[in-house]
C-alpha cells in the first residue's frame, strides 16, 4: 500500500503535520455559535439525529462510556438524561469547543468528566469502555484509520463503537442538498458567525468524507466485527455501529 503525507482538508490537499492545526483553527472560530449554526443549516434535525443515535447505543446500566469530538455536549446530555448510572466522558482534541460544552453541562445540571484528548492517541487503558461514541467528529480527523484502531484498543471485549456522521445522501437528492451545501450554507455561516471560510470547509469536509460502505470497510480492518450502518434522512447522516469480541 502507498504511504502518502498528504491528506484532505475540505478541497484542500494538504501535509497531514497540519490538519490538525487548521481543524483547531475552524472550531475555535465557530464555538461559541456552534449550536446555532447546527440548528439553522439542518433546520433543527440534528437534535432528532443525535436523540435518535443515543437510543440506537442501547448501553447497560452503570456502564463506562468514552465520547469522542464531544463538543458542545449534546451527546453527553442525552446519555446523561437516561438516568442509568453511566460513566461518561466528555472529551474533544479542542479546548474552546469543551468549554462551550462544559457550560451547557453545568446548564443541565450535569457534572461529568471533561479531557481534551486526540482520537488518534487516547489516553486510556486497553479494554476500558463498554461504549465509544462519536458524533460529527470523524470526518475531522487526520488519520482516521489510526482513530478507529485506537477506540478498538480502549473498547472492553463485548463493547460497542456507534459513529454518527455525514454521508452520501439518496442520488435523486443530491442535486438539491449540494446546491444548499454550498451555495447557502457558507453564506449563513457569513451571516449569523462571521465566518464564511470556516463554513466551506465544513461543506467540503462531508463530500471527502467516506461514503458509507467505505467507512464500513474501515470499521472492519480495524477489527470490529457485526458492523452494519443506517441511513437516516435519505443518507445525509449514517449511523456506523461495530462490535470487539
Amino acid at each position: 500500500m502507498k504511504v502518502t503525507n498528504k491528506t484532505h482538508f475540505g478541497f484542500e490537499t494538504i501535509d497531514k503535520t497540519l490538519k490538525t492545526k487548521k481543524v483547531k483553527n475552524v472550531f475555535e472560530s465557530v464555538a461559541t455559535k456552534y449550536d446555532l449554526m447546527n440548528s439553522i443549516m439542518s433546520g433543527g434535525l440534528h437534535k432528532v439525529w443525535k436523540k435518535y443515535y443515543v437510543k440506537t447505543l442501547i448501553a447497560k446500566k452503570n456502564s463506562n462510556i468514552l465520547d469522542l469530538a464531544s463538543g458542545t455536549g449534546d451527546i453527553c446530555i442525552e446519555l446523561a438524561k437516561q438516568n442509568k448510572g453511566f460513566k461518561i466522558f466528555h472529551t474533544d482534541i479542542n479546548l474552546k469547543m469543551l468549554e462551550e460544552g462544559q457550560k451547557k453541562l453545568i446548564d443541565h445540571g450535569i457534572i461529568i468528566s471533561s479531557l481534551a484528548c486526540d482520537a488518534e492517541k487516547l489516553p486510556f487503558p486497553s479494554n476500558h469502555f463498554d461504549y465509544v461514541t462519536m458524533a460529527f467528529g470523524l470526518r475531522n480527523v487526520t488519520r482516521k484509520e489510526k482513530a478507529i484502531e485506537e477506540i478498538y484498543r480502549v473498547l472492553s471485549p463485548g463493547g460497542k463503537f456507534v459513529v454518527l456522521e455525514f454521508s452520501k445522501i439518496w442520488s435523486p437528492l443530491s442535486k438539491v442538498y449540494e446546491n444548499f451545501s454550498f451555495n447557502v450554507l457558507p453564506k449563513l455561516g457569513k451571516f449569523f458567525a462571521k465566518d464564511e471560510k470556516s463554513y466551506r470547509y465544513l461543506v467540503e469536509s462531508i463530500k471527502v468524507h467516506p461514503d458509507q460502505k467505505k467507512l464500513k470497510k474501515m470499521i472492519e480492518e480495524a477489527g470490529f466485527e457485526k458492523v452494519n450502518f443506517k441511513n437516516i434522512s435519505g443518507g445525509i447522516v449514517a449511523i456506523h455501529q461495530g462490535y470487539k469480541f
